[in-house]
Protein backbone atom coordinates (compact mmCIF):
# COMPACT_ATOMS: atom_id res chain seq x y z
CA UNK A 1 0.00 0.00 0.00
CA UNK A 2 1.29 3.43 -0.92
CA UNK A 3 -0.60 6.68 -0.38
CA UNK A 4 0.34 10.34 -0.35
CA UNK A 5 -0.48 12.47 2.69
CA UNK A 6 -0.01 16.19 3.27
CA UNK A 7 1.73 17.79 6.25
CA UNK A 8 -0.49 20.43 7.90
CA UNK A 9 0.58 23.83 9.25
CA UNK A 10 0.99 22.14 12.64
CA UNK A 11 3.20 19.45 11.03
CA UNK A 12 0.49 16.81 11.44
CA UNK A 13 -0.38 14.03 9.01
CA UNK A 14 -3.46 11.82 8.77
CA UNK A 15 -2.79 8.09 8.73
CA UNK A 16 -4.88 6.74 5.82
CA UNK A 17 -7.87 4.56 6.74
CA UNK A 18 -6.47 1.51 4.97
CA UNK A 19 -3.24 1.75 7.00
CA UNK A 20 -5.14 2.30 10.29
CA UNK A 21 -7.27 -0.76 9.65
CA UNK A 22 -4.32 -2.93 8.58
CA UNK A 23 -2.37 -2.01 11.74
CA UNK A 24 -5.39 -1.88 14.05
CA UNK A 25 -4.66 1.73 15.03
CA UNK A 26 -7.33 3.67 16.89
CA UNK A 27 -7.80 7.10 18.43
CA UNK A 28 -5.33 7.72 21.22
CA UNK A 29 -2.96 4.93 20.16
CA UNK A 30 0.71 5.89 20.14
CA UNK A 31 3.03 5.43 17.18
CA UNK A 32 6.81 5.05 17.28
CA UNK A 33 8.50 7.34 14.74
CA UNK A 34 11.93 6.47 13.39
CA UNK A 35 14.07 7.59 10.48
CA UNK A 36 15.76 4.90 8.38
CA UNK A 37 17.65 5.51 5.14
CA UNK A 38 15.97 8.90 4.66
CA UNK A 39 12.46 7.51 5.23
CA UNK A 40 10.02 8.12 8.07
CA UNK A 41 8.83 4.87 9.63
CA UNK A 42 5.64 4.85 11.74
CA UNK A 43 4.91 1.75 13.80
CA UNK A 44 2.27 1.15 16.47
CA UNK A 45 3.82 1.38 19.94
CA UNK A 46 3.61 -2.07 21.53
CA UNK A 47 1.09 -2.25 24.35
CA UNK A 48 3.60 -4.39 26.23
CA UNK A 49 7.30 -4.35 25.40
CA UNK A 50 7.67 -7.64 27.27
CA UNK A 51 5.23 -9.36 24.92
CA UNK A 52 6.75 -7.57 21.93
CA UNK A 53 10.28 -8.75 22.77
CA UNK A 54 9.33 -12.32 23.70
CA UNK A 55 10.94 -14.75 21.29
CA UNK A 56 12.89 -12.07 19.44
CA UNK A 57 15.97 -13.62 17.82
CA UNK A 58 15.18 -16.98 19.38
CA UNK A 59 16.94 -18.70 16.48
CA UNK A 60 20.24 -17.27 17.79
CA UNK A 61 19.78 -19.19 21.05
CA UNK A 62 18.35 -22.38 19.54
CA UNK A 63 21.31 -24.66 20.38
CA UNK A 64 22.40 -22.90 23.59
CA UNK A 65 21.75 -24.32 27.06
CA UNK A 66 20.84 -21.21 29.08
CA UNK A 67 22.15 -22.40 32.45
CA UNK A 68 25.52 -23.44 31.03
CA UNK A 69 25.82 -20.18 29.12
CA UNK A 70 25.16 -18.08 32.24
CA UNK A 71 27.61 -20.14 34.31
CA UNK A 72 30.29 -19.67 31.65
CA UNK A 73 29.69 -15.90 31.58
CA UNK A 74 29.87 -15.68 35.37
CA UNK A 75 33.17 -17.56 35.37
CA UNK A 76 34.56 -15.09 32.83
CA UNK A 77 33.79 -12.18 35.20
CA UNK A 78 36.03 -13.56 37.98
Amino acid sequence: MTETVRVSKKYQVVVPKQAREALNIGQGDELVVSIRDGQVILKPKPRSYTEHMRGLHKNLWKDVEATKYVEKEREAWT
